[in-house]
């Protein structure tokens, strides 16, 4: 299947409702431009937050574009909004998952990575429900479609998540194994998990399983890193990783000391 960054946007129109997106932040590379990674924030955060943490990392090869998630009534608050890449009644991979929301934002990252230059490589990654939706993003890179049927035409080269899990893993099996080229793309599509065996809000028997079901369903370019006592936050070790990491998948000339 051939990918053309420059139709991306049709993604846009994926979903009935509209949602009102926060500000994006944008970290520029410091060196010669060769990447481009939409980084997800957590449920209740905003981009700017990540964006001054990944400003200070040591890859001046990579552009980060950091968005805002749209402020919304939440199931797990009761009800009561805010930002959130989509709804969410419990954060694991058993609960109920909101196809449409999930399906917006995906097609938001894929809109914001859809107008940069053909030769740069593109990536998504996110902590806690910011890793969840770059999670679904990786399943629908490899389907080649959202969840409603509709063309995801984002060729990604990386998908980092940290401390998340793995939304509508139930069906993944089957949409995955019923084809050739999802298959394909799944088994080609570098992924980086890492979860913290003390997390106490996104339990890490959630990140584990995301990461077995993700690797039994043909996504076998898959790195699963734990981190004995991390809760639901990130450390410089656990960010030393991702940076080793995207510094050998993206073929990065070299990090900042």
């Amino acid at each position: 299947m051939s990918y053309n960054r420059a139709t991306a946007g049709s993604g846009s129109r994926t979903t009935g409702r509209s949602f009102e997106y926060g500000r994006t932040h944008v970290v520029r590379p410091k060196g010669k431009h060769q990447a481009t990674i939409v980084w997800l924030h957590g449920l209740g955060d905003n981009g700017s937050s990540w964006s001054q943490l990944l400003e200070n990392l040591p890859l001046p090869n990579i552009k980060w574009i950091c968005p805002t998630a749209p402020s919304r009534p939440v199931a797990i608050f009761g009800g009561f909004p805010c930002t959130a890449w989509f709804d969410v009644g419990e954060l694991s991979e058993d609960g109920p998952d909101d196809i449409e929301g999930l399906d917006a934002s995906a097609a938001h990252v894929a809109n914001l990575l859809s107008t940069e230059p053909n030769d740069i490589k593109v990536g998504v990654g996110g902590f806690s429900m910011g890793a969840a939706t770059a999670l679904y993003s990786a399943t629908c890179c490899a389907q080649g479609k959202y969840g409603n049927g509709n063309r995801y035409t984002i060729d990604l080269s990386v998908v980092i998540g940290l401390s998340g899990w793995l939304p509508c893993a139930r069906s993944l099996r089957n949409n995955i194994e019923g084809s050739h080229e999802a298959a394909r793309r799944a088994a080609s599509l570098p992924l980086l998990l890492c979860h913290g065996k003390g997390d106490d809000v996104v339990q890490y028997t959630h990140g584990e399983k995301s990461a077995t079901v993700l690797s039994s369903t043909g996504f076998r370019n898959l790195t699963f890193r734990t981190y004995n006592g991390l809760g639901h936050y990130t450390v410089p070790q656990e960010m030393d990783e991702v940076c080793s990491w995207l510094t050998l998948c993206l073929n990065l000339e070299g990090s900042r000391s």
